[in-house]
C-alpha cells in the first residue's frame, strides 16, 4: 500500500518481475491464465514457481472460466479471482463463480460499452469490482485509459464495495487518474512494462514514486517551486 492506496501489479509472467512489484510495494500480484493474452501464464507454471513467491496476496486472472477452470485456480491456492466477462452474461453463470470461490475473494470484470453501467444482480455476488478500459475485442490490456467518470459514479453510488481502477495508468497519468475518480485501489500492467509481460524496473519505481506524489501532493508542490 502506498499511501492509503493499495495497487496491484497484474500480467507478472516470472519470479524476478514477482519480487521486484513485492519490493516496491505492491498489495497483488497478478498471474493472467487467459491463453488468448500475451501475458499468459499457464496454470501448470504458477504451479511449479508459487513456493518462491513473496508472501504477497496471488491474484488469478481469468476470462469466462469454466467451473473446472476456477475450481482448478482455487486448488492452486490463489488468494482472490479477478473474472472478466460480458456485461450480459447470465447473473447464474456469475453466481455460480461466487458459490465456487466466494463473494469475499472474487473480482468481477464486467466488460461495459459506452453508457452501460454494471448490472444490478451482480453487486450481491462480489465484493470487489474491477472497471477496465472498453474495448470491442478484447477483455482488457490495451494499454489505453478507461472511463474515469464512471468509475467515480460507480464507486460514489457503492461505496460499502472495493473498486479498482484499471486501464492504461501509468507514471504518466497516475495524479490524474486519482484527482479525477477517488480511486483508493489500482491496477497496473502494460504501463510499467517494457515488453508484455516484461515489467520495467525503472518505470515501475517511476509510477510507484508518482503515485506517492500525487497522493501526498508532493508533485503539485514541486511544479510550483
Amino acid at each position: 500500500m502506498i499511501d492509503g492506496i493499495r495497487f496491484k501489479v497484474c500480467g507478472l509472467t516470472s519470479h524476478v518481475d514477482a519480487e521486484f512489484a513485492d519490493r516496491c510495494g505492491a498489495d497483488y500480484l497478478g498471474f493472467i491464465l487467459y491463453p488468448k493474452s500475451p501475458r499468459h501464464i499457464a496454470l501448470e507454471t504458477y504451479r511449479a514457481m508459487a513456493a518462491r513467491l513473496p508472501d504477497r496476496r496471488k491474484v488469478a486472472v481469468s476470462v469466462e472460466p469454466t467451473t473446472a477452470e476456477l475450481g482448478a485456480m482455487k486448488a492452486a491456492g490463489f488468494d482472490f479471482f479477478q473474472v472478466h466477462f460480458r456485461h450480459d452474461l447470465p447473473a447464474s453463470t456469475v453466481a455460480g463463480w461466487s458459490e465456487i470461490v466466494g463473494a469475499e475473494r472474487l473480482w468481477l470484470a464486467p466488460k461495459l460499452p459506452p453508457g452501460i453501467d454494471v448490472p444490478a444482480a451482480l453487486l450481491p455476488l462480489a465484493k470487489y469490482f474491477l472497471l477496465d478500459t472498453f474495448h470491442a475485442d478484447k477483455f482488457g490490456g490495451t494499454g489505453a485509459t478507461g472511463d474515469w467518470p464512471k468509475f467515480a459514479r460507480h464507486q460514489s453510488a457503492h461505496p460499502k464495495k472495493f473498486w479498482l481502477l484499471s486501464g492504461g495508468l501509468s507514471t504518466d497519468n497516475i495524479g490524474e487518474a486519482l484527482r479525477a475518480t477517488g480511486a483508493k485501489f489500482i491496477d497496473v500492467n502494460s504501463g510499467v512494462e517494457s515488453a508484455p509481460g516484461v515489467k520495467d524496473q525503472e518505470k515501475l519505481k517511476r509510477f510507484v514514486v508518482r503515485l506517492h506524489e500525487a497522493v501526498t501532493g508532493a508533485l503539485e508542490k514541486r511544479h510550483t517551486l
